[in-house]
Protein backbone atom coordinates (compact mmCIF):
# COMPACT_ATOMS: atom_id res chain seq x y z
CA UNK A 1 0.00 0.00 0.00
CA UNK A 2 1.54 3.32 -1.07
CA UNK A 3 1.58 6.43 1.13
CA UNK A 4 -1.41 8.07 -0.55
CA UNK A 5 -3.53 4.95 -0.15
CA UNK A 6 -2.52 4.67 3.53
CA UNK A 7 -3.55 8.28 4.16
CA UNK A 8 -6.94 7.69 2.54
CA UNK A 9 -7.43 4.47 4.52
CA UNK A 10 -6.53 6.17 7.79
CA UNK A 11 -8.88 9.07 7.04
CA UNK A 12 -11.77 6.71 6.35
CA UNK A 13 -11.01 4.62 9.41
CA UNK A 14 -10.79 7.66 11.68
CA UNK A 15 -14.04 9.03 10.29
CA UNK A 16 -15.82 5.72 10.94
CA UNK A 17 -14.38 5.46 14.44
CA UNK A 18 -15.40 9.02 15.23
CA UNK A 19 -18.99 8.34 14.20
CA UNK A 20 -19.04 5.04 16.13
CA UNK A 21 -17.59 6.64 19.27
CA UNK A 22 -20.10 9.47 19.08
CA UNK A 23 -22.98 7.01 18.75
CA UNK A 24 -21.73 4.98 21.73
CA UNK A 25 -21.75 8.09 23.94
CA UNK A 26 -24.89 9.55 22.41
CA UNK A 27 -26.76 11.25 23.86
CA UNK A 28 -25.04 12.69 26.91
CA UNK A 29 -27.07 15.88 27.11
CA UNK A 30 -30.47 17.24 26.14
CA UNK A 31 -31.63 17.12 22.52
CA UNK A 32 -33.30 20.20 21.06
CA UNK A 33 -36.30 19.49 18.85
CA UNK A 34 -37.09 22.47 16.65
CA UNK A 35 -40.76 22.71 15.75
CA UNK A 36 -41.08 25.31 12.98
CA UNK A 37 -44.73 25.93 13.83
CA UNK A 38 -46.77 27.14 16.77
CA UNK A 39 -47.84 24.94 19.70
CA UNK A 40 -50.76 22.75 18.70
CA UNK A 41 -49.54 22.19 15.14
CA UNK A 42 -49.17 18.50 14.16
CA UNK A 43 -45.37 18.76 14.37
CA UNK A 44 -45.68 20.12 17.90
CA UNK A 45 -48.00 17.25 18.79
CA UNK A 46 -45.52 14.69 17.44
CA UNK A 47 -42.59 16.15 19.35
CA UNK A 48 -44.48 16.27 22.64
CA UNK A 49 -45.94 12.78 22.20
CA UNK A 50 -42.67 11.08 21.31
CA UNK A 51 -40.52 13.08 23.72
CA UNK A 52 -41.33 11.28 27.00
CA UNK A 53 -40.77 7.81 25.55
CA UNK A 54 -37.50 8.81 23.91
CA UNK A 55 -36.36 10.58 27.07
CA UNK A 56 -37.00 7.43 29.09
CA UNK A 57 -35.03 5.21 26.71
CA UNK A 58 -32.21 7.62 25.93
CA UNK A 59 -31.82 9.01 29.42
CA UNK A 60 -31.78 12.59 28.16
CA UNK A 61 -34.47 15.23 27.85
CA UNK A 62 -35.96 16.20 24.48
CA UNK A 63 -36.61 19.93 24.64
CA UNK A 64 -39.22 21.29 22.23
CA UNK A 65 -38.26 24.65 20.74
CA UNK A 66 -41.13 26.26 18.81
CA UNK A 67 -39.82 28.57 16.08
CA UNK A 68 -42.83 29.46 13.89
CA UNK A 69 -42.85 31.80 10.94
CA UNK A 70 -42.39 32.05 7.17
CA UNK A 71 -44.11 28.74 6.49
CA UNK A 72 -41.59 26.85 8.59
CA UNK A 73 -38.52 28.37 6.97
CA UNK A 74 -37.31 30.15 10.14
CA UNK A 75 -37.15 26.97 12.18
CA UNK A 76 -35.74 24.82 9.40
CA UNK A 77 -32.97 27.32 8.71
CA UNK A 78 -31.94 27.04 12.36
CA UNK A 79 -31.87 23.27 12.03
CA UNK A 80 -29.92 23.30 8.78
CA UNK A 81 -27.17 25.49 10.25
CA UNK A 82 -26.98 23.80 13.68
CA UNK A 83 -23.93 21.72 14.65
CA UNK A 84 -24.09 18.28 13.05
CA UNK A 85 -23.80 16.41 16.34
CA UNK A 86 -27.31 15.01 16.76
CA UNK A 87 -28.29 17.42 19.50
CA UNK A 88 -30.54 19.48 17.22
CA UNK A 89 -33.28 17.90 15.13
CA UNK A 90 -36.37 19.39 13.55
CA UNK A 91 -39.79 18.39 12.36
CA UNK A 92 -40.30 18.89 8.64
CA UNK A 93 -43.25 18.26 6.39
CA UNK A 94 -44.25 18.13 2.76
CA UNK A 95 -45.20 21.79 2.63
CA UNK A 96 -41.90 23.26 3.75
CA UNK A 97 -39.57 20.62 2.32
CA UNK A 98 -41.33 19.57 -0.90
CA UNK A 99 -43.39 22.57 -2.03
CA UNK A 100 -41.99 25.82 -0.62
CA UNK A 101 -38.56 25.35 -2.27
CA UNK A 102 -40.34 25.66 -5.64
CA UNK A 103 -42.85 28.37 -4.80
CA UNK A 104 -41.06 30.85 -2.53
CA UNK A 105 -38.14 33.19 -3.14
CA UNK A 106 -35.01 33.13 -1.01
CA UNK A 107 -35.65 29.84 0.75
CA UNK A 108 -32.76 29.72 3.27
CA UNK A 109 -32.08 26.00 2.93
CA UNK A 110 -31.74 23.33 0.27
CA UNK A 111 -34.30 20.70 1.16
CA UNK A 112 -32.47 17.70 -0.28
CA UNK A 113 -28.91 18.77 0.57
CA UNK A 114 -29.04 20.46 3.97
CA UNK A 115 -30.86 17.78 5.96
CA UNK A 116 -30.29 14.18 6.96
CA UNK A 117 -33.63 12.33 7.12
CA UNK A 118 -34.20 10.73 10.52
CA UNK A 119 -37.68 9.20 10.62
CA UNK A 120 -41.06 9.48 8.98
CA UNK A 121 -43.73 9.88 11.65
CA UNK A 122 -47.01 10.01 9.77
CA UNK A 123 -48.70 10.71 6.50
CA UNK A 124 -52.09 12.21 5.91
CA UNK A 125 -54.18 12.65 2.86
CA UNK A 126 -56.16 15.36 1.26
CA UNK A 127 -59.89 15.34 0.80
CA UNK A 128 -61.55 16.60 -2.37
CA UNK A 129 -64.63 18.41 -1.13
CA UNK A 130 -67.44 20.48 -2.61
CA UNK A 131 -69.94 23.02 -1.37
CA UNK A 132 -73.35 21.58 -0.58
CA UNK A 133 -74.93 23.57 -3.41
CA UNK A 134 -72.41 22.39 -6.01
CA UNK A 135 -73.95 20.54 -9.01
CA UNK A 136 -71.77 17.44 -8.46
CA UNK A 137 -71.74 14.80 -5.74
CA UNK A 138 -68.87 12.55 -6.78
CA UNK A 139 -65.40 12.93 -8.26
CA UNK A 140 -66.65 11.51 -11.57
CA UNK A 141 -69.47 14.07 -11.68
CA UNK A 142 -66.99 16.86 -10.86
CA UNK A 143 -64.69 15.80 -13.70
CA UNK A 144 -67.61 15.72 -16.12
CA UNK A 145 -68.79 19.14 -14.94
CA UNK A 146 -65.30 20.64 -15.21
CA UNK A 147 -64.93 19.53 -18.80
CA UNK A 148 -68.40 20.77 -19.72
CA UNK A 149 -67.85 24.13 -18.04
CA UNK A 150 -64.25 25.21 -18.68
CA UNK A 151 -63.10 28.16 -16.62
CA UNK A 152 -66.30 28.39 -14.56
CA UNK A 153 -65.74 26.19 -11.51
CA UNK A 154 -64.11 27.90 -8.52
CA UNK A 155 -61.43 26.06 -6.53
CA UNK A 156 -60.36 27.49 -3.19
CA UNK A 157 -56.80 27.08 -1.91
CA UNK A 158 -54.76 28.32 1.01
CA UNK A 159 -52.76 30.68 -1.19
CA UNK A 160 -50.92 31.11 -4.47
CA UNK A 161 -48.14 28.52 -4.57
CA UNK A 162 -49.21 26.90 -1.29
CA UNK A 163 -49.56 23.16 -0.92
CA UNK A 164 -53.28 23.01 -1.71
CA UNK A 165 -52.77 25.11 -4.83
CA UNK A 166 -50.09 22.66 -6.00
CA UNK A 167 -52.43 19.75 -5.25
CA UNK A 168 -55.16 21.39 -7.33
CA UNK A 169 -52.75 21.90 -10.20
CA UNK A 170 -51.59 18.30 -9.92
CA UNK A 171 -55.24 17.23 -10.18
CA UNK A 172 -55.66 19.47 -13.23
CA UNK A 173 -52.63 17.84 -14.88
CA UNK A 174 -54.35 14.46 -14.59
CA UNK A 175 -57.81 15.57 -15.70
CA UNK A 176 -57.23 18.51 -18.04
CA UNK A 177 -59.51 21.45 -17.23
CA UNK A 178 -59.57 25.17 -16.60
CA UNK A 179 -60.81 26.65 -13.35
CA UNK A 180 -61.05 29.87 -11.35
CA UNK A 181 -58.44 29.94 -8.60
CA UNK A 182 -59.66 31.58 -5.38
CA UNK A 183 -56.70 31.85 -2.98
CA UNK A 184 -57.09 32.56 0.73
CA UNK A 185 -54.56 33.38 3.42
CA UNK A 186 -55.15 30.15 5.27
CA UNK A 187 -57.11 26.93 5.48
CA UNK A 188 -59.54 28.39 8.01
CA UNK A 189 -60.70 31.19 5.71
CA UNK A 190 -60.89 28.79 2.77
CA UNK A 191 -63.08 26.37 4.73
CA UNK A 192 -65.48 29.09 5.83
CA UNK A 193 -66.07 30.21 2.24
CA UNK A 194 -66.65 26.62 1.19
CA UNK A 195 -69.14 26.07 3.99
CA UNK A 196 -70.91 29.30 3.01
CA UNK A 197 -71.31 27.97 -0.58
CA UNK A 198 -69.28 30.86 -2.00
CA UNK A 199 -66.77 28.58 -3.73
CA UNK A 200 -67.44 25.31 -5.52
CA UNK A 201 -64.69 22.92 -4.52
CA UNK A 202 -61.34 22.54 -2.82
CA UNK A 203 -58.67 20.16 -1.67
CA UNK A 204 -58.26 20.24 2.09
CA UNK A 205 -56.51 18.33 4.81
CA UNK A 206 -58.81 15.43 5.58
CA UNK A 207 -58.10 15.93 9.28
CA UNK A 208 -59.16 19.59 9.15
CA UNK A 209 -62.29 19.12 7.03
CA UNK A 210 -63.54 15.87 8.59
CA UNK A 211 -65.71 17.54 11.31
CA UNK A 212 -67.53 19.60 8.68
CA UNK A 213 -68.11 16.51 6.54
CA UNK A 214 -69.57 14.66 9.53
CA UNK A 215 -71.80 17.65 10.30
CA UNK A 216 -73.11 17.69 6.73
CA UNK A 217 -71.76 21.19 6.12
CA UNK A 218 -69.58 20.20 3.21
CA UNK A 219 -69.70 17.36 0.69
CA UNK A 220 -66.87 14.83 0.51
CA UNK A 221 -66.16 13.68 -3.05
CA UNK A 222 -63.13 11.53 -2.35
CA UNK A 223 -59.82 11.22 -0.57
CA UNK A 224 -56.64 11.81 -2.54
CA UNK A 225 -55.12 8.36 -2.22
CA UNK A 226 -54.57 5.64 -4.78
CA UNK A 227 -56.08 3.05 -2.44
CA UNK A 228 -58.76 3.35 0.24
CA UNK A 229 -57.62 4.29 3.72
CA UNK A 230 -57.60 1.33 6.14
CA UNK A 231 -59.27 3.44 8.82
CA UNK A 232 -61.97 4.67 6.42
CA UNK A 233 -62.67 1.79 4.02
CA UNK A 234 -66.04 3.22 2.98
CA UNK A 235 -64.60 6.49 1.69
CA UNK A 236 -64.07 6.55 -2.09
CA UNK A 237 -60.74 7.69 -3.47
CA UNK A 238 -60.19 10.29 -6.16
CA UNK A 239 -58.08 7.70 -7.97
CA UNK A 240 -61.16 5.53 -8.52
CA UNK A 241 -62.25 8.17 -11.04
CA UNK A 242 -58.84 9.66 -11.87
CA UNK A 243 -56.42 6.69 -11.98
CA UNK A 244 -53.02 7.29 -10.43
CA UNK A 245 -53.87 10.55 -8.69
CA UNK A 246 -52.55 10.91 -5.16
CA UNK A 247 -51.66 13.92 -3.07
CA UNK A 248 -51.12 14.17 0.63
CA UNK A 249 -48.92 15.42 3.38
CA UNK A 250 -46.12 13.82 5.32
CA UNK A 251 -44.42 14.65 8.60
CA UNK A 252 -41.00 13.55 9.73
CA UNK A 253 -37.88 14.52 11.61
CA UNK A 254 -34.64 15.66 10.03
CA UNK A 255 -31.20 16.61 11.30
CA UNK A 256 -28.35 18.71 9.90
CA UNK A 257 -26.91 17.02 6.84
CA UNK A 258 -23.60 15.81 8.28
CA UNK A 259 -24.87 14.14 11.45
CA UNK A 260 -23.13 10.73 11.62
CA UNK A 261 -25.14 7.82 10.32
CA UNK A 262 -24.73 5.98 13.62
CA UNK A 263 -26.49 8.81 15.47
CA UNK A 264 -29.27 8.90 12.88
CA UNK A 265 -29.73 5.16 13.46
CA UNK A 266 -30.15 5.72 17.20
CA UNK A 267 -32.71 8.48 16.70
CA UNK A 268 -34.63 6.51 14.10
CA UNK A 269 -34.79 3.44 16.32
CA UNK A 270 -36.08 5.39 19.32
CA UNK A 271 -38.65 7.33 17.32
CA UNK A 272 -40.02 4.16 15.80
CA UNK A 273 -40.19 2.49 19.22
CA UNK A 274 -42.17 5.46 20.54
CA UNK A 275 -44.50 5.38 17.53
CA UNK A 276 -45.29 1.72 18.26
CA UNK A 277 -46.68 2.58 21.69
CA UNK A 278 -50.45 1.92 21.59
CA UNK A 279 -51.38 5.25 23.17
CA UNK A 280 -49.19 7.20 20.76
CA UNK A 281 -50.58 5.38 17.73
CA UNK A 282 -54.16 5.80 18.99
CA UNK A 283 -53.71 9.54 19.49
CA UNK A 284 -52.24 10.11 16.04
CA UNK A 285 -54.81 7.91 14.31
CA UNK A 286 -57.59 9.84 16.06
CA UNK A 287 -56.28 12.91 14.20
CA UNK A 288 -56.76 11.14 10.88
CA UNK A 289 -53.07 10.39 10.45
CA UNK A 290 -51.46 7.23 9.12
CA UNK A 291 -48.68 6.35 11.57
CA UNK A 292 -45.48 5.15 9.90
CA UNK A 293 -42.33 3.47 11.21
CA UNK A 294 -39.81 3.58 8.40
CA UNK A 295 -36.06 3.82 7.86
CA UNK A 296 -34.13 7.05 7.24
CA UNK A 297 -33.64 5.86 3.68
CA UNK A 298 -37.39 5.57 3.18
CA UNK A 299 -37.87 9.17 4.29
CA UNK A 300 -35.02 10.28 2.04
CA UNK A 301 -36.69 8.66 -0.98
CA UNK A 302 -40.07 10.13 -0.05
CA UNK A 303 -38.60 13.62 0.30
CA UNK A 304 -36.94 13.31 -3.10
CA UNK A 305 -40.01 11.96 -4.91
CA UNK A 306 -42.33 14.59 -3.40
CA UNK A 307 -39.82 17.36 -4.10
CA UNK A 308 -39.57 16.29 -7.73
CA UNK A 309 -43.35 15.86 -8.11
CA UNK A 310 -44.25 19.35 -6.98
CA UNK A 311 -41.23 20.86 -8.68
CA UNK A 312 -42.61 19.53 -11.97
CA UNK A 313 -46.04 20.99 -11.19
CA UNK A 314 -44.50 24.40 -10.49
CA UNK A 315 -42.52 24.30 -13.73
CA UNK A 316 -45.47 23.10 -15.78
CA UNK A 317 -47.66 26.01 -14.68
CA UNK A 318 -44.70 28.44 -14.93
CA UNK A 319 -45.21 29.47 -11.33
CA UNK A 320 -43.26 32.59 -10.38
CA UNK A 321 -41.91 32.22 -6.82
CA UNK A 322 -43.40 34.81 -4.49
Amino acid sequence: MNIAARIIWLFVACTCLTGTALAQNYPNRAIRVIVPQQPGDPCDTFARLLGPYMTKNLGQQLVVDNRPGAGGMIGLELAATAPADGYTIACGQGGNLSVIPHTMKNVPYKALQDFAPVALVATNYLALVAANNAPFKTTAELVKHLKANPGKVTFATNGQGAFLHMATELFRSYVGFEYIHVPFKGIGSMAQELLANRVDAAFSSFTAIQPFVKAGQVRLLGIAKETRAPNYPDLPTVAESVPGFSSGGWFGFVAPAKVPKEVITVLNREMNLALKQPEVRAKLESLGLDVRTESPEYLRDLMKSEYNKYGKVARDIKLVPQ
